[in-house]
């Protein structure tokens, strides 16, 4: 029985798991089958892929899980997630966002192919894409097959932006020379971090059917599923590559609410003076204010004064953009209360946080001095065309 239960029908859509067990190949029950996944990890009917792979006759023998747990429980920044037995189907599984970040030797030597299926959310500091490219760089010396079953980029795969990170600057949150909003999808993350690693790995991507790199999440016929706790939304995902700089900061992005990075603020901010800095450089949102507690985080259970954005054109708006602007306009209408937040951040011991989020100490030094937000966009723009150049023989599905 077909059963189709999503917000609007798309019969041509198939995700890249839904594609490999309609014709499962030669080795998916003959080969020891590993599977990096957390909860969010289902088909177009809302059912488990771990559950799909074992009913299929998959050889499962271990289940890898990202930063969050494999319930996406976990709050962020080094909130780890230990290794436990899974209650349903009584397999290992070993946390990848634990005192190691990398699968093990040991654990690689159960398995002979490493199925990946996350969602992501087409925002390089969104950590479950260096997770994929670690498992990269892991397997490939190991000998072990990659198989990436493919999803959508939720926010398009045309629109890229921001600027491009710098060697120096490479993190947990920025492994590979990629921008802000990337637009890729995870398959071809997996291609781009191959690439830029330089590792010699067997990478497979189970490409999805129906995805075009312009459609947005909602016009595929799927229900969201947070991937992570603060990930509630698509419209969520969409304000992210702009909003998540906000914690390399002392303003709140929202995280202890119900709205993290729709919802910003701080019982310092002056909403009317940061509004009349920041509004003229923000096309399609509206800013609408509000006093908000956090429950936990920054500013646990004191009022914020700030605003909750509204998404009122996707076409026009561009949340990098947004999130720059706000820093700038933090920093010249804050500037005796605004300031960075200092390390760690994300195992990151000496740089400031804001640098790492960025990929850059160039920018925030622009941002202190007040540069134009059109001086700061046009610095990047040819490592952006150099990314654009390199991403296009990479790309699974046409522009």
């Amino acid at each position: 029985m077909n059963c189709q239960i999503g917000s609007k029908k798309n019969e041509e859509f198939s995700l890249g798991c839904d594609v490999l067990l309609q014709s499962p190949p030669h080795w998916f029950r003959s080969a020891r089958l590993g599977l990096l996944a957390n909860q969010a990890s289902v088909n177009k009917t809302l059912e488990s892929v771990k559950k799909l792979i074992l009913g299929a006759g998959g050889n499962l023998r271990c289940i890898f899980s990202p930063q969050h747990g494999f319930y996406s429980e976990k709050q962020a920044n080094m909130i780890e997630s230990p290794d436990f037995r899974d209650p349903e189907t009584g397999l290992p599984v070993v946390s990848l966002y634990s005192e190691s970040r990398k699968p093990a030797p040991e654990a690689l030597e159960a398995i002979d192919v490493l199925l990946i299926d996350l969602q992501d959310v087409g925002t390089r500091v969104y950590t479950y894409t260096t997770t994929i490219g670690l498992c990269i760089e892991a397997c490939g010396p190991a000998g072990k097959r990659v198989v990436i079953l493919d999803r959508p980029n939720p926010i398009n795969g045309m629109e890229i932006e921001s600027n491009v990170v710098e060697p120096a600057f490479r993190s947990f949150v920025g492994r590979y020379p990629v921008p802000m909003r990337h637009g890729l999808t995870a398959g071809e993350f997996g291609r781009v971090a191959r690439q830029a690693a330089q590792v010699d790995c067997d990478l497979e991507v189970v490409r999805m059917r129906g995805w075009k790199r312009s459609f947005g999440f909602d016009q595929l016929g799927l229900h969201w599923v947070y991937p992570s706790p603060n990930m509630p939304t698509v419209e969520t995902a969409l304000l992210y590559p702009g909003m998540v700089l906000l914690e390399g900061t002392n303003v709140s992005e929202g995280r202890g609410t119900t709205m993290p990075f729709q919802l910003f603020g701080a019982p310092f901010l002056n909403r009317e003076r940061l509004l009349s800095e920041l509004k003229p450089h923000v096309q399609g949102a509206a800013f609408r204010p509000v006093t908000f507690e956090p429950a936990f985080d920054k500013f646990q259970g004191r009022p914020c004064t700030g605003f909750q954005i509204h998404i009122t054109d996707k076409a026009r708006f561009k949340p990098y953009r947004l999130g720059i602007a706000l820093l700038r306009a933090l920093c010249l209408t804050h500037p005796d209360s605004f300031s960075w937040l200092d390390p760690p951040y994300e195992y990151e011991t000496e740089k400031l946080p804001i640098d790492i989020l960025i990929g850059s100490r160039a920018i925030r030094q622009r941002l202190e001095q007040g540069h134009s937000i059109e001086a700061i966009e046009s610095s990047w723009q040819d490592d952006l065309e150099k990314y654009r150049q390199m991403r296009q023989p990479l790309l699974l599905y046409p522009e």
